[in-house]
């Protein structure tokens, strides 16, 4: 799936940035062990705590209040904050719940909310990831990168 970001994104000569909670910098990581991820990738950061998601991304409090910081709002900031701050043409968030704990009813471990901001369009969608903290994280990873494709297709 790398791959395939890195080919679209040096053929349309397009940048990406992207914004990560729960998992980590794993999306970050797989796309700079691509040769040549320089000549898109302009950077990653991750927000995991509440206040980066704020301060940095510029979600407001109001929507984290409301929402939750694992939200459709939420992770829509978060893309159109990281598009803003890297002055890319496509960044991607994502935000989520991987466990063991921090799981509710309404929003259970595994929930994970992916979104990409390009060019006028703003997408997202929801998730539900089964498994371990780590397998919940990598299914994150991996469904973020073929989001992000979907989106760009």
């Amino acid at each position: 799936m790398p791959y395939r970001v890195a080919r679209l994104f040096i053929k349309k000569k397009w940048s990406l940035a992207v914004a990560e909670s729960c998992t980590g910098g794993l999306i970050t990581h797989s796309l700079t062990n691509v040769p040549g991820s320089s000549r898109y990738l302009r950077g990653g950061l991750i927000a995991y705590a509440n206040d980066i998601k704020q301060r940095i991304l510029k979600v407001r409090p109001g929507t984290i209040k409301r929402h939750g910081a694992v939200s459709q709002e939420t992770v829509l900031e978060m893309a159109l904050g990281m598009r803003r701050l890297s002055r890319s043409d496509a960044a991607l968030a994502v935000t989520g719940i991987a466990g063991p704990g921090g799981g509710t009813p309404t929003k259970p471990v595994g929930t994970v909310f992916i979104a990409c901001s390009a060019g006028r369009h703003l997408y997202f969608k929801k998730f539900h990831f089964s498994g371990g903290r780590r397998a919940i994280k990598e299914k994150a990873g991996k469904a973020a990168l073929a989001f992000l494709l979907e989106c760009l297709s």
